[in-house]
Order: structure tokens, then sequence, then C-alpha cells
């Protein structure tokens, strides 16, 4: 099937290089290749590649040169720097890589004017329902997630035996590429205590306790984590931006799959998916800054999730596996709900109805299926 992100990076390709990320076996590799008819590949896992990588000796008569894992050689930034700098475009160059580069946006002088940046997500219910109809396609999502082989594959035995070796190999081979690791196995038990805990704040402090390691440890292994597209991180929204990164953080799954717990929490995952994949893609194609937060007062008030600009929420959204009522958060928020598009979504199907002080009450995949923060 055919990846929305494609057309833009084709688009933008004979202009600068193309920084693609996302997470292992999302299809970064599948997009670069099919850019153009002629590429030349390196893979900087094969020694041989590797080799080639030092000489420089690629086909420069092809249209396209593609580097993949790139961030894995020491000292590429400046690599690719003096690459570009001397032979300029074309050949095309687009480096792929299954750690985020928002490690590598921080590149200084390095790469400053010389690359746009894009994120591949995997398969979410607006991308796949070009092929399905909407609620197959979350229901897929909510079986097997919403990587393209297991999602295309859609049988649970064969998606319970990728899901083991793809963790595995982000752990024993993606981790100790980048950094030394001494504690693997403290590592798998921190993702597994965070499988059980998506749609709750997470506590630094009672995750260390559980573990027996310091609390620096466990968010420089979350931050690990963040960057090799395991998890992500949702904060809660508050004006002052230092304040929000202080408190706690709803931490969800790449994967949705990897879920534990009933329904909802599935639901809730999926849900902050698509709802992050769509703002990574309006920062990276239009430049449109929009931040995925969740609402929390001191008083316990709450609302699952917030989409807001420079200016405030302007999404506020709960998520519901069955119940159509109206949910009496919404309530709890008044000035919100006369600022901000107000949207419950369900699980189960349901007819689309308002009420009117504007919410919205929908299925979720009809409306994950045409989702977009600007409209």
């Amino acid at each position: 099937m055919d990846r929305e992100i494609t057309a833009y990076i084709r688009k933008d390709m004979g202009k600068k290089i193309m920084l693609l990320s996302g997470p292992r076996q999302s299809g970064k590799t599948t997009i670069a290749k099919a850019l153009v008819p002629g590429y030349d590949y390196f893979n900087y896992d094969d020694a041989g590649h590797r080799l080639a990588l030092k000489e420089k000796s690629w086909d420069r008569s092809k249209p396209l040169i593609i580097f993949d894992e790139l961030h894995k050689m020491q000292e590429w930034k400046t690599w690719l720097k003096a690459v570009y700098d001397v032979e300029g475009i074309p050949p095309s160059y687009v480096v792929t890589g299954s750690a985020n580069m928002e490690m590598f946006r921080k590149v200084g002088d390095s790469l400053a004017g010389r690359f746009f940046s894009f994120r591949l997500h995997p398969l979410d219910v607006r991308e796949a329902s070009t092929i399905m109809e909407p609620r197959e396609a979350l229901a897929r999502i909510l079986r097997t997630g919403g990587f393209p082989e297991p999602f295309l594959e859609n049988d649970q035995v064969f998606y319970a035996r990728w899901k083991r070796s793809h963790l595995d190999v982000i752990l024993r081979q993606d981790l100790l590429d980048l950094v030394t690791v001494s504690d693997i196995k403290a590592i798998e038990t921190l993702i597994e205590m965070l499988r059980g805990r998506v749609c709750s704040p997470v506590s630094y402090a009672n995750l260390a306790n559980d573990l027996q390691k310091d609390p620096q440890t466990i968010k420089s292994w979350l931050t690990l984590l963040e960057n090799m597209y395991v998890i992500f991180a949702v904060r809660p929204w508050h004006r002052n931006i230092a304040r929000s990164i202080l408190k706690e953080p709803k931490y969800y799954f790449y994967d949705t799959g990897q879920v534990k717990g009933d329904d909802g929490h599935r639901l809730e995952n999926a849900v902050a998916c698509a709802f992050h994949k769509r703002l990574d893609f309006l920062e990276d194609v239009m430049g449109q800054n929009r931040t995925l937060n969740y609402i929390r007062t001191k008083d316990g008030k709450e609302l699952d999730f917030c989409i807001a600009d420079d200016t405030g929420p302007t999404h506020i959204i709960e998520v519901k596996s069955g119940d159509a009522d109206r949910s009496p958060a919404f309530d709890k928020f008044p000035e919100l709900l006369k600022t901000a598009k107000a949207v419950q979504l369900v699980g189960k199907d349901t007819r689309r109805k308002t009420y009117p002080d504007g919410l919205l009450v929908e299925n979720a995949a009809d409306y994950l299926a045409r989702f977009d923060p600007l409209a």
C-alpha cells in the first residue's frame, strides 16, 4: 500500500538531504526504495556496505542514494555534511534510521540548513482506511497493532511471534549499537511494567522503587525507549511549559498490541498513536506545531487528551470503549468547552451526535479516519 508521507519526501528529495526515522519495521526502507526507479542502497549494519561508505564508492549515476542506519556511524553528521557540501545534489540522499532523529536534530552546524526530517509511524486508521473500512482498520490495530507486516497478515499467532522478535532486536541490537547499557533485563522489566500502566500518569519514583534503581536512571531509560520508538510520552497541559514538563507523563506504545489491560486501554493507546502521528506529520510536512497532552487538575479532574497550539487547547478529547452517553468529565471544564472542540470517541458502534455546547460524540474509527487538527 502507498504510505501518505511518500509523496512529500519525493517532492523534497531534490532540494535537501532527507532524514527518515521511525520504529524498526515501520516501512522506512520500503518507502525509500519506492521513491524512484533507480537507487544505490547501503545498510550500515552490513560489513561490506560499511567499507563502501568509508570509501564513498557508490554509483553516482543513480538518481538516489539510500543510507540505512547511518546514525550508527561515528561522526556520521560530519561525514554526511562533507558529502553534501562537496558533491551536492543530484544524486538525492535519503538517510533512514530506527532511532528517533530528535536525537540528531540538535546537530549544530553539522547539517544545519541541509536536511528535512520526516518521521514514519506505524499504520493508523486514517492511513489504513485507504484500503479497508475504518472500523475494520481500528479492529485490526487493536488486535495486532499497526506495524505493516502483522497488520496486513492479520493473524494473532503470527503477531505474537513477530512481537517477541521485534522487541528483542530493539533491546539487544539497536539499543546497544547506540549506548552502553548493562542492565537489559531491568529495561525489559520496565517495559513490562509500562504495558500495564498505559493511560495512567507514571511516577519515576515509584518505578525506581519497584526496580530498585534511582529515579534518574529510570528517566534515562525512558528517554532511551522514546528515542528507540518503543514508547512516547504525553505530558499534562499547562500554560507554563516548564511546569508541564515536570509533571508526571503518561506513556503509550507505538505498538498498540503491547498494551496490557482491557479494550479501553488498547483503544486509548490507538487513539494516542493516531493523534501523535498526525501532529508529527503536520510538523514535518507543513511546519505546523501542535502538542498532544492530557489535562489533570490538582483536585483530580481529568480529560484523556488535549491538542494545543501556542494559544492553548484547540481540541479536548475523552475516549470510551463502550459508553456513548455524555461523559461528565467535560462539564468540569466549562471554559475549555467555549474555546476548544470537544470530542468523545466511542469504541463501539454508535450514532454520531452533537450537544448544544458543541460536544461531538462519535465512533472512534469514523472520527480518526478523517481527523485533521487544523480543520
